[in-house]
């Protein structure tokens, strides 16, 4: 028998978390849907991540974030977002992936892989950060390869390969080093460390590499993985080296293949931004609206929890206008 409701939110982040608190408000019956837990891809940030954003910028529902630093540790964002869904009793389907959106009429039928449900409207809230750029590289598929990063301590005494040259590649470098780590190898394809590495890490980047602390090899890709080496392809030649472990800080990108599978037209600029009317957030599929960071497509810098929770307003407005 299949579950009735207004609205079906794909995703329960703290966007998808603001708009289950719009619909509380409106009256709506509504379901948050989540393949992981409460704030899945909070909760894969590294253990000691601090926001960029100030507390009062990560706020919803009207709840105080009180935190005991300058910037919101990871530890106490969960703590937050677990108190959100409390104190409004937001109804969550957690551990349950959606995998079939069909629509007949004005109504979407929805598979999970749980239950079955029937929803005048869906809202996608995934936002982008459940896959991962991959290597391409033969050996991608060894336990010692990995895409999230999660605390420095395993990888003591270990030879580590960092793959990038951005924001979380950088600090991973330097954690590890820092933390005790044999040796620490980055591989960049780029020609230099990413301009708008935060300022002030990037000396200190720059520095750690000048002095030969952290090898860099620039202009440089990992062709193929083994137990306990990588070959490197870096300009003039192909170099092996010992390896431990090698953590590809390369970057996520938003789920492209369900989009499409509900219908949402993706635009052809090089970000594949989703089409969407920018007052309601209504895509081209009546009854479907995006909101968070999926609405940057592959520009995924463009939208935030700071600067997208008005999308839940704006979304649930647009519902009950109708």
């Amino acid at each position: 028998m299949s579950e009735e409701v207004d609205v079906l939110i794909v995703g329960a982040g703290p966007i998808g978390l603001a708009c289950g608190i719009e619909c509380e408000k409106a009256n709506l019956n509504y379901v948050i849907v989540d393949k992981g837990c409460l704030v899945n891809s909070l909760y894969n940030y590294p253990r000691n991540m601090t926001f960029f954003s100030t507390s009062d910028r990560l706020e919803i529902g009207g709840v105080p974030f009180i935190s005991h630093n300058p910037k919101p540790t990871r530890p106490e964002a969960l703590e937050y977002y677990r108190r959100v869904a409390s104190s409004w009793s937001l109804n969550t389907h957690l551990y349950e992936q959606v995998e079939k959106v069909k629509k007949e009429k004005d109504i979407f039928q929805i598979q999970s892989s749980k239950r079955t449900y029937q929803a005048k409207n869906l809202i996608i809230a995934t936002g982008f950060y459940d896959l991962p750029y991959m290597l391409n590289a033969p050996g991608e598929d060894l336990p010692k390869v990995k895409h999230y990063y999660d605390e420095p301590h395993p990888y003591y005494d270990m030879d580590v390969a960092v793959v990038g040259a951005a924001n979380s590649a950088v600090d991973v470098a330097l954690e590890v080093y820092r933390k005790g780590a044999k040796s620490v190898t980055m591989v960049i394809r780029e020609k230099e460390i990413n301009p708008r590495v935060k300022y002030w890490v990037k000396p200190d980047i720059d520095n750690r590499i000048a002095e030969g602390s952290i090898t860099a090899y620039f202009e440089s890709n990992i062709t193929n993985i083994e137990e306990h080496s990588i070959d490197i392809k870096t300009p003039g030649k192909q170099i092996t080296i010992s390896n431990d472990f090698v953590l590809a800080m390369t970057g996520y990108q938003p789920d492209f293949s369900f989009l499409k599978h509900v219908g949402v037209k993706i635009g052809d600029d090089e970000f594949k931004t989703p089409v969407y009317h920018e007052n309601t957030m209504e895509t081209n599929i009546e009854g479907v609206y995006l909101a968070g960071v999926i609405c940057g497509g592959l520009k995924t810098n463009a939208w935030f929890i700071e600067n997208s929770r008005e999308h839940a307003e704006m979304i649930v407005k647009a519902i009950t206008d109708k």
